[in-house]
């Protein structure tokens, strides 16, 4: 499928970086979309962003669908650390006639270069993107897990009206479904009704309060390495360190923690695409909001940078299995240590029939705190929410 015609090409001010000639820039790295250089080979590309200029349901955050070369000013001229990575920018994706024409797009770029085993980096535009993004994995046929940074759930109120405030509703009632798992990190209980988190709790998700994450930033870690996609909303972030969005307010994650996050995206081996939203330019200050999430962006392309391809599967010999016998519950837990990263999993030889496809879940990453309280005696929690997903 050619996906060129989805693009608009760069404009050159944009990408143009200044500076020593003895510095290797993420620039350096990047083979981008202009009108002189033509559509970039993706031959041997293993990353691309991808923008998209679209706000059109954004709800109260219009003008958040020029961010994608804002994102691009602050990120190109980041020095580079690495030298391996292949990386093209596509350039932004052309707003359709209609809002459908968009998700179409994004969809079909998407699950494209999912095929060609391309890591895509989506840079938007408002939240309701996800859906789209959510589409591609449909596209394929792949039954998958979801990771979101974000203050709210994005339920709605209408599970027929698609915004960037609904855009979970859609994906849970979208039939067939792909959905398996969807982990929310860093939501405020002031902003999030009792009704969303009961049906949170019914379909057996893994939400996570911010006081919660930030009281140990660590544990994040096993929560994004479970996601085959990631949806980060900008306003997750406090108003002090983004202040660019509508949404932005007084409490969030910090800076450093939304870029400790990141990096635990990119090191996990089976993510293949993530949406950095929501970003908008009119509310930036100094372009503050810009650099942060270019900086957000840095972080996840070193972590791709270092992934270890530490995915476990039956008699890898890159694992150190542990059995933990639960006396009151009669259970028996077996954990894996990876030899490589000292990361975590508990063993969970189930298999389920979900939408399409079959899902075959052995393992789900946990951390060294699950094996202690399995130790206790105490079940963990995400082995008792993975099973009772599995019934």
């Amino acid at each position: 499928m050619d996906i060129e015609m989805y693009f608009e090409p760069l404009e050159k001010s944009v990408i143009t970086v200044t500076g020593s000639a003895d510095n290797f820039f993420v620039a350096d790295l990047i083979k981008p979309f202009t009108r002189e250089s033509g559509f970039p080979d993706l031959s041997d590309v293993n990353i691309a962003l991808v923008g998209v200029l679209e706000d059109r349901k954004a709800l109260k955050n219009k003008g958040c669908a020029k961010a994608p070369d804002k994102i691009r000013s602050q990120l190109y001229p980041l020095l580079s650390h690495w030298n391996h990575l292949k990386i093209a920018d596509l350039g932004n994706i052309k707003q359709g006639n209609s809002i459908e024409d968009t998700y179409f797009a994004v969809k079909e770029v998407t699950a494209s270069l999912i095929r060609k085993n391309i890591l895509t980096i989506i840079i938007g535009g408002s939240q309701d993107l996800t859906y789209a993004n959510y589409l591609a994995y449909e596209n394929i046929g792949r039954v998958i897990n979801i990771a979101a940074m974000d203050a709210v759930f994005d339920l709605g109120q209408d599970e027929e009206e698609l915004n960037a405030r609904s855009y979970l509703s859609r994906i849970i009632m979208h039939q067939p479904n792909f959905l398996f798992n969807y982990t929310n990190i860093g939501y405020q209980s002031y902003f999030v009704n009792r009704d969303a988190l009961q049906l949170m709790k019914n379909l057996f998700f893994e939400i996570n309060r911010l006081g919660n994450v930030r009281a140990d930033i660590s544990e994040t870690e096993p929560m994004v390495r479970n996601a085959d996609m990631m949806s980060i909303d900008i306003s997750a972030i406090r108003a002090a360190d983004a202040p660019g969005s509508y949404y932005a307010g007084p409490n969030g994650l910090n800076g450093e923690e939304a870029c400790r996050i990141c990096r635990y995206a990119g090191m996990n081996d089976k993510l293949t695409s993530i949406g950095f939203y929501e970003y908008n330019p009119d509310y930036d200050h100094r372009e503050l909001t810009a650099q942060l999430t270019a900086q957000m962006i840095w972080y996840f392309l070193d972590g791709v940078a270092n992934r270890q391809n530490d995915i476990p599967h039956k008699n890898s010999k890159d694992f150190i299995r542990f059995r933990v016998y639960l006396d009151d519950y009669k259970e028996e837990l077996f954990f894996l240590k990876s030899k490589k990263t000292d990361r975590w999993w508990i063993e969970i030889p189930v298999e389920s029939k979900t939408g399409k496809g079959t899902l075959k879940y052995p393992y789900t990453p946990c951390s060294y705190a699950d094996y202690q309280q399995a130790l206790n005696q105490e079940l963990p929690d995400r082995w008792w929410r993975l099973q009772q997903k599995l019934m």
